[in-house]
């Protein structure tokens, strides 16, 4: 291979955020390191504990200057927590307590987190405005419904990110919160005026960018308005037009998985990584699906791109340069953790609401209606278990659950049902409405968005299944915590 085409292929590699399994790093991953791989990101299944995470980054830095990423976002999606549930709430939860102090404070505790761990990309926040309650894929990952609310945290989160020497990557640009469609599984489509999306989805990002965010992650969502029927990922107007022409935006653009079926199952994993390049964006995510050969082909693709022409050899250099930024970024000098212990729980405890006032506990019952993960989030633990260790847990799916045996079980106890985004599942609140007309003594806990709330019941709202939420919910249901966020009783 002659020095030129050396050249061509480290510019094509250098692109790329390759994923690998397990918690160590293969010999491949540390070989393209040294050969260009712009870096790597690591899911849950990289995880075992916070020191093993440190020794995986440390050796892939000795084989380069890789950007290493994660989805840290706090709340449902977690990856160093994946196993055992993030110790911080997540955006809606922030948002219902809607205090930027806050916010700041707990984004900088999860920099804190990733700095040590050796982690210097976070793919959140989430700056979504989740218009759509039947949002598949958003939900309690926004900070809320209300464009100007979202902004504000936003730019909160990513300068509590960045304050720790980790770099934000806000996302879903331009936006995702308008879909009911997961984009893992096809195009969603948000279907709006330019003028709507000027002031609702892409007011967050404007925000973000004013504020210095290292990096904006596209969407793999269709608008008409902007993208025709491509996915802004694969869009010039959206990421050359709209995000580096119209809100001046200069960082790094990361794309979402290429691995999800909106790219392979229409343009396919190399074609995309062309299309989003040729488009605008700088560093590929590829997902936790592609394989060694899979990345191999990639390279091979985007360099064949470029020698017929269909990719500027300008473009790869620009996207060089950015990241090159980015990485002296990383190396500059940042503020010292601060100490940030059970800022978590604090944020959790301000952000659960009670309607209605809870009976007392008697050998209690605990009812957790089981709801199928997203892939966003995946099979991490939720539940209140922990928090109850003297009551009897029941983990039933909605449609397979027996009432008259479940009320049987619950006879002379105490009853708690635990739903998660009892909204978007009809089996889950014919569920709770059946226990409900034979227990109105039932206290409801529902840990995604409390859109559908049964009436009559004891009901609490904790906007999030993290490890917190669930804590805040059970002091509330046990007397030994009084939320200032009680709501009157139920009408």
């Amino acid at each position: 291979m002659s020095q030129s085409d050396r050249g061509l292929r480290r510019l094509a590699a250098g692109t790329l955020l390759a994923a690998f399994q397990g918690t160590t790093a293969p010999e491949w991953v540390l070989r393209e390191l040294e050969h260009g791989l712009g870096g790597v990101t690591l899911f849950g299944f990289n995880v075992a504990d916070p020191g093993q995470v440190r020794d995986l980054t440390t050796a892939l830095r000795a084989a380069g200057e890789p950007v290493i990423s994660l989805d840290e976002e706090g709340g449902d999606v977690t990856r160093l927590a994946y196993h055992v549930g993030s110790p911080y709430p997540g955006n809606a939860a922030l948002g219902a307590v809607d205090d930027v102090e806050l916010t700041h404070r707990v984004h900088r505790a999860i920099a804190a987190e990733l700095s040590a761990c050796g982690v210097n990309l976070n793919m959140a926040p989430s700056a979504d405005v989740n218009t759509e309650a039947d949002n598949p894929v958003i939900g309690t990952r926004s900070f809320g419904t209300d464009a100007e609310l979202v902004a504000r945290h936003t730019v909160a989160a990513v300068r509590g990110l960045q304050a720790g020497g980790v770099a934000a990557c806000v996302k879903h640009f331009p936006g995702h919160g308008a879909t009911r469609v997961d984009s893992h599984l096809a195009v969603p489509v948000v279907d709006v005026g330019l003028d709507m999306l000027r002031e609702r989805e892409l007011a967050p990002f404007r925000a973000a960018i004013g504020a210095g965010a290292k990096s904006v992650m596209t969407a793999h969502v269709a608008v008409p308005a902007v993208t025709g029927d491509a996915p802004a990922t694969l869009s010039g107007p959206a990421l050359t037009g709209l995000l580096r022409g119209e809100l001046g935006y200069d960082g790094v653009v990361v794309t979402d998985a290429l691995d999800m079926h909106a790219i392979t199952k229409s343009v396919g994993l190399a074609g995309g990584a062309v299309l989003t390049l040729a488009s605008g964006a700088d560093l590929l995510c590829l997902g936790p699906l592609p394989t060694y050969d899979d990345i191999q082909a990639i390279i091979a693709e985007i360099v064949t791109a470029v020698r017929e022409g269909r990719l500027p050899v300008e473009r790869l250099e620009q996207a060089a340069e950015r990241v090159a930024a980015l990485r002296a970024w990383f190396g500059a000098p940042h503020e010292a953790a601060a100490e940030q212990n059970g800022v978590g729980l604090h944020a959790a405890r301000r952000a659960v609401r009670l309607t209605g006032a809870p009976e007392p506990l008697v050998e209690p019952l605990v009812i957790e209606v089981d709801t199928p993960p997203t892939i966003a989030v995946g099979d991490v633990p939720w539940g209140v278990g922990p928090w109850l260790p003297d009551a009897e847990i029941v983990r039933v799916g909605p449609a397979a659950a027996d009432v008259p045996v479940l009320l049987a079980k619950a006879a002379n106890r105490s009853l708690v049902v635990v739903v998660k985004d009892a909204h978007r599942h009809q089996a889950s609140q014919d569920l709770v409405s059946a226990l409900l007309a034979a227990r109105r003594d039932t206290t409801v806990i529902e840990m995604g968005l409390p859109v559908w709330r049964p009436g009559g019941a004891a009901y609490i709202a904790t906007y999030g299944a993290a490890r917190p939420n669930a804590q805040a919910a059970v002091e509330l249901l046990s007397g030994r915590w009084t939320s200032s966020r009680v709501v009157g009783p139920r009408k």
